[in-house]
Parts: structure tokens; C-alpha cells; sequence
């Protein structure tokens, strides 16, 4: 098995390369679903088992439901590459054991009533029964994702931050309850005035600086929400607050 598990691996590595020559490595849905015995593969394709990275209990810092107490459940797996993410660990799904869904809505059921469903990107699996089951205990829930995937379960707040690498879904769009742009240099304005064009009526619309760039960014998005007013600024607040 491990070295089925290391054949498979190899195969799904694919290299991001920017200016200073990062290397990250990516494992798509498909390689990881072949990677298991055909029980489990089941479980994962129906959503009943999920490649969970961690669950923790804290404050929301970002967007519209900044400063909210929410329970974050983190999927493993993401083949967009953001070169930038602050959780690279995790892309790579197959160092993220398939959990069974029950169990982690069942940990999740003694905090928040905001549960927020984060990535990697989460829309790799089939969102359905982890919605469901999570709505059953009335919990609200909430998922931040690129929208690269179909859209999958029944959420109360979609938060949606598209990437130039590989863009959303159509439906997504129509949606969506909150468009945050990430900021990490002038071109990203013209490509989140691009994504605002696509999105609904009712969506609210954030910049955010990416992190390791906020100070040389910061007045940029500053000028630009007071000269366009559509826009809203979101910080990261959690790290300005040495919150996890």
C-alpha cells in the first residue's frame, strides 16, 4: 500500500513555478479517490467520508462575519495554487486520511452555531450530506471557496474569492453572498473589477490585502474603495490579533 500510496504521489505532482522558483505540489480528487479501496472510495465520492486537515474553534477574521465566534473545518486538497496561500499543507490530500462526515459534524456540535467550511478547496468533494447533517443540528453554514468547482450543499452564507489560475464556475456567480478579492499587486484591481461584473445584485464586495504585501497595498486599496464605493475593505484581523 505505501508504495502504491508513493507511485500515486509522484504521479500527482505538478509544478507552480513564480519568480523566486517555489515548487509546490498538488494532488487532485481523482488520484487521491484511486488511492483507496473501493469501499472507501465510495464513502468519499458520496460525501459521507471527507480528507479532513483539522477542525478548531475560533473567531472569524475575514469579510462580512469578521469578529463572529465559528468552528472551521479545513478540507485537505486544492489544485489551484494560489502562491501566496497561507496553508499550503493543504493541497496535498493524500496526507489528509478520508474522516468519516458524521464524526466531524458530530465534533463540531458542542461550539458555534456558525460553522464555516474552508479549504484547500472544498468544493473537490460533495459538500451535500456535510450540509445536511450540520443543518439538522441548526447550525449555519458557511463556505469559503475559489469556486473552481460545481457547486455542491446547502449553504447560508457563500463566500467567494476567485483566482486568476482558474476561475468559477458559472453558477457560483449567482449566488455567491460575498465576493472578496485578494490584493497582492496593481493588476488585481482590474481583475476584481472583472470578477464584480460577473457576480449578482445582492453580493457584497471586499478587498483584501494578501498578507505579506498588506503594507505596500494597503493605501492602494485604500484610495481605491473611497473612489469606488461598491467596495468594502476586509483585513485579516485574526493575524492582527495573533488569533489561530
Amino acid at each position: 500500500m505505501l508504495c502504491k500510496y508513493n507511485y500515486l504521489r509522484s504521479l500527482s505532482l505538478f509544478f507552480l513555478l513564480n519568480k523566486r522558483f517555489l515548487i509546490v505540489f498538488v494532488v487532485n480528487r481523482n488520484l487521491y479517490l484511486h488511492s483507496m479501496d473501493d469501499k472507501t472510495k465510495n464513502l468519499v465520492d458520496k460525501g459521507e467520508m471527507l480528507p479532513l486537515m483539522e477542525a478548531f474553534y475560533t473567531i472569524q477574521g475575514e469579510g462580512f462575519h469578521k469578529g463572529t465566534a465559528a468552528y472551521f473545518i479545513r478540507l485537505g486538497g486544492c489544485d489551484v495554487g494560489c502562491h501566496w496561500c497561507d496553508v499550503k499543507e493543504s493541497w496535498d490530500a493524500l496526507t489528509h486520511p478520508p474522516t468519516l462526515t458524521e464524526d466531524i459534524v458530530k465534533n463540531a456540535e458542542p461550539f458555534s452555531d456558525t460553522v464555516v467550511i474552508t479549504g484547500g478547496e472544498p468544493l473537490m468533494w460533495d459538500m451535500t450530506m456535510i450540509t445536511k447533517l450540520l443543518k439538522e443540528k441548526n447550525k449555519s453554514v458557511h463556505i469559503e471557496t475559489s469556486g473552481a468547482y460545481d457547486l455542491s450543499g446547502d449553504w447560508d452564507w457563500i463566500c467567494l474569492s476567485p483566482k486568476k489560475n482558474k476561475l468559477p464556475k458559472q453558477k457560483i456567480y449567482e449566488t455567491a453572498n460575498e465576493l472578496k478579492m485578494i490584493i497582492y499587486n496593481k493588476d488585481d484591481f482590474k481583475f476584481a473589477e472583472r470578477e464584480a461584473s460577473k457576480i449578482n445584485s445582492k453580493c457584497i464586495l471586499f478587498l483584501q490585502p494578501e498578507w505579506s504585501k498588506r503594507e505596500v497595498v494597503m493605501p492602494l486599496i485604500v484610495d481605491y474603495v473611497m473612489q469606488n464605493p461598491k467596495w468594502k475593505i476586509s483585513l485579516q484581523t485574526h493575524k492582527y490579533l495573533n488569533i489561530p
